[in-house]
């Protein structure tokens, strides 16, 4: 009977911290979101929780290895839009509507990346991702063009949907969405027609 006792516990138990653990998660997934690196504190994590910064540590191991597994969980990508070739203004869109809910937060991120090497690899996947949803999505463009002026013009067209272009237009210009996606959409024209 002790040894059933003893399992129930231990199972009670590893449940117990997975929950705290799942806990901590949250918490470091919603600060992520509003604020930067530095000015999220293990105790702000751990009373967000409901335990103590010991039990962080214990679960996660440092700061910046929280700060990793929360950007893990939260898993980003574009959206549920498809791109497909040829459909740029559902690309600008697509774009927007993530620069929209996760910009402000990326270009934290991005001010953070040269001190905090566990952001790299999340920023040079998002990154990636942009080139290559660029690339899909004005491939009947880029297709007529070779060699040094086709990833000259991807390049171009990177920049004109870049996050921080977003931020550019919506933060320092203080245009409304429209308004920054009409200057977007004319930046890709221009090079599209007249590259």
């Amino acid at each position: 009977m002790k040894a059933a006792t003893r399992s129930y516990r231990m199972v009670e138990r590893a449940e117990s911290a997975a929950a705290t653990r799942s806990r901590i998660l949250v918490c470091a997934e919603r600060l992520t979101k509003t604020s930067s690196f530095d000015e999220i504190t293990l105790e702000e994590v751990a009373a967000c929780a409901g335990t103590t910064v010991r039990t962080v540590l214990r679960s996660y191991g440092s700061k910046e290895q929280l700060l990793a597994a929360a950007l893990d969980a939260m898993g980003f990508n574009i959206g549920p839009t498809p791109i497909r070739p040829g459909e740029t203004d559902t690309t600008l869109i697509a774009l927007y509507d993530y620069y929209e809910k996760y910009g402000d937060m990326v270009i934290r991120w991005l001010a953070d990346e040269p001190r905090l090497p566990s952001l790299r690899a999340h920023l040079e996947a998002g990154r990636r991702d942009l080139r290559a949803g660029v690339e899909l999505a004005f491939q009947p463009v880029l297709e007529k063009l070779a060699g040094s002026t086709r990833k000259e013009t991807l390049d171009a067209l990177i920049v004109g949907l870049d996050v921080y272009t977003w931020k550019l237009l919506r933060r320092d210009f203080g245009l409304g969405r429209k308004a920054a996606q009409s200057v977007a959409r004319r930046i890709i024209a221009g090079l599209v027609e007249g590259g």
